[in-house]
């Protein structure tokens, strides 16, 4: 296997492992051994580190489907038009309703957990 650096080859399979491979995939794509890997494995700070990374991914990703939602709710009510196929117009539409349902149920909950969160706050001040 190549010789990189312990920095490099940490890097490439923090990264392999947050993206799901296995651990004798992503020792190969970081160019170190199995056993190497299994040895970074069992060290807490690499363990971290693959939590963080693993957490930073799900973070990103959730910020660009953020960022999308709202050209995917204009591409659900365009496919509600009455030139749309039957079929498609339904579809569309129960995808609307059911979204529709569980940001409001989101909202909802996160409202309660706020004010269930300051209550707790306030109570420890007592």
């Amino acid at each position: 296997m190549p010789h990189r650096g312990r920095k490099q080859a940490d890097e490439l399979l923090l990264v392999a492992l947050a993206c799901g491979a296995n651990v004798e995939a992503a020792a190969r794509s970081a160019g170190i051994s199995k056993a190497t890997a299994f040895r970074r494995l069992q060290d807490s700070e690499f363990c971290k580190k693959l939590e963080q990374t693993k957490a930073d991914m799900v973070q990103r990703t959730a910020g660009m489907l953020t960022a999308s939602g709202m050209e995917s709710v204009k591409t659900l009510m365009e496919l509600q038009k009455p030139a749309a196929p039957p079929a498609v117009r339904l579809g569309a539409a129960r995808s609307v309703l059911e979204l529709g349902m569980k940001v409001r149920e989101r909202e909802d909950l996160e409202k309660r957990l706020a004010a269930l969160e300051q209550q707790a706050e306030t109570n420890k001040s007592y």
